[in-house]
């Protein structure tokens, strides 16, 4: 998808600027036109003539420094891609608030392309609180975001930051150039853990985030699916997302049915309790009154009611939170739920499953299929499901 394609290739001041000459070379080798620009901190770290003669034009550094008044827009409008490599937090915070201080930042809020942005930072920058809610806003407006690698760091530091590699970039850049795979589908979402409640204050519930399920929400959109996100907790502001808030187990599932029907793809990334008391109070349970007796009943069992009367045409993927025998439980839970791909994940990891930001699980397919992914972003993993998806469909196709 990029011989024959114009992409503006930004460069800021990070170490990993040097980096970007080895990507800039790819995109010309791979039939693109790069026209690239360098900000006045990437200038200090490479110099103006190893991009000028490795890109298919001059390298433009300033918004005065050229006969066109207006370089931005040309660039902005002209390009089929912008891809920014590395991104440094200072650019990740312009570029979410909308602040406009050079040419690079200019071009791209003057552009409707498709945008990659390539983080590169030491790993306390990183992993601050103020880029990832950068980089959430930045995604949510439909930024593809290359997350960068574990690795050394400048200085002999060693953790996550560094700027992915070359190939993850130009593959990145590829496919934002790529017809959205899941356009015109409808993308059903589960996300969060149901509350069941005792008496008007407790309840009985789990420890799901619903960070996953929002994550495979906001992907499946920027895949181009249009999008039904039912959660129990709050989701981001996002204009592609139809979501609706629900509470307990029995709301999600009156939710769930009625998106269903006409679903492509549902996804029931949520924790819905199995259980629930069988009567709740209808005033608060006094602690002096001693230790209430709550007896539970089962809840219905959503994933298998929709594997049982599956709509024709349509995938379901279930989610297995195990702590042994992860495997087999899967691959049980895939049969018995009647669903076609099954997500486990090992919710004893480190670092892995509930209220993280990272996960890492296997996809199993009723056709025998098998994708494991290692921990990784649960954005990564959201796109990795994903994947999974669309292959499954396309193997049904052929079958």
């Amino acid at each position: 998808m990029l011989a024959g394609r114009r992409i503006v290739l930004g460069v800021t001041g990070g170490i990993a600027a040097y980096k970007a000459v080895e990507v800039c070379r790819r995109l010309v080798d791979a039939g693109a036109h790069v026209a690239p620009i360098m900000t006045s901190g990437a200038r200090h770290f490479v110099g103006e003539t190893t991009f000028s003669a490795l890109a298919s034009e001059p390298v433009q550094t300033s918004l005065w420094d050229e006969d066109s008044p207006i370089p931005h827009t040309r660039l902005g409008q002209g390009a089929d891609l912008v891809v920014v490599c590395p991104a440094t937090a200072r650019l990740l915070a312009d570029y979410a608030a909308g602040r406009s201080s050079d040419l690079l930042t200019a071009t791209l809020l003057a552009t409707r392309a498709p945008v990659v942005v390539c983080p590169a930072m030491h790993t306390e920058m990183w992993e601050h609180p103020a880029v990832q809610d950068n980089l959430a806003v930045l995604r949510r407006r439909g930024v593809l975001v290359v997350e960068p690698e574990a690795g050394r760091l400048a200085g002999g530091d060693v953790g996550h930051g560094r700027l992915a590699s070359p190939d993850a970039i130009v593959a990145a850049a590829d496919a934002a150039l790529t017809e959205p795979d899941l356009a015109g589908l409808h993308v059903l979402v589960t996300a969060g853990g149901t509350r069941e409640p005792i008496d008007p204050v407790r309840f009985i519930g789990n420890r799901s985030s619903g960070k996953q399920g929002i994550a495979v929400a906001e992907a499946a959109h920027r895949r181009g699916a249009r999008v039904t996100l039912v959660s129990t907790v709050p989701a981001p502001e996002h204009p592609g997302l139809s979501v609706v808030r629900v509470a307990t187990a029995a709301e999600m599932r009156e939710a769930v049915h009625a998106a269903a029907a006409d679903a492509d793809v549902v996804v029931m990334a949520a924790a819905v309790a199995d259980f629930r008391p069988a009567a709740v109070a209808d005033q608060k349970i006094k602690k002096h009154a001693g230790v209430p007796e709550v007896h539970l009943e089962p809840t219905e069992d959503i994933l298998a009611e929709l594997g049982s009367a599956k709509v024709p045409g349509q995938t379901i993927v279930g989610f297995a939170a195990e702590t042994t025998d992860v495997a087999a439980n899967a691959v049980d839970k895939l049969a018995r739920k009647g669903a076609d791909l099954l997500v486990a994940n090992d919710v004893s990891a480190p670092s892995v499953g509930f209220e993280h930001d990272t996960n890492a699980v296997s996809i199993h397919g009723s056709d025998g299929s098998l994708r494991e992914v290692e921990l990784a972003s649960k954005a990564e993993v959201a796109d990795r499901i994903l994947d999974a998806v669309v292959a499954y469909r396309l193997s049904s196709t052929v079958r």
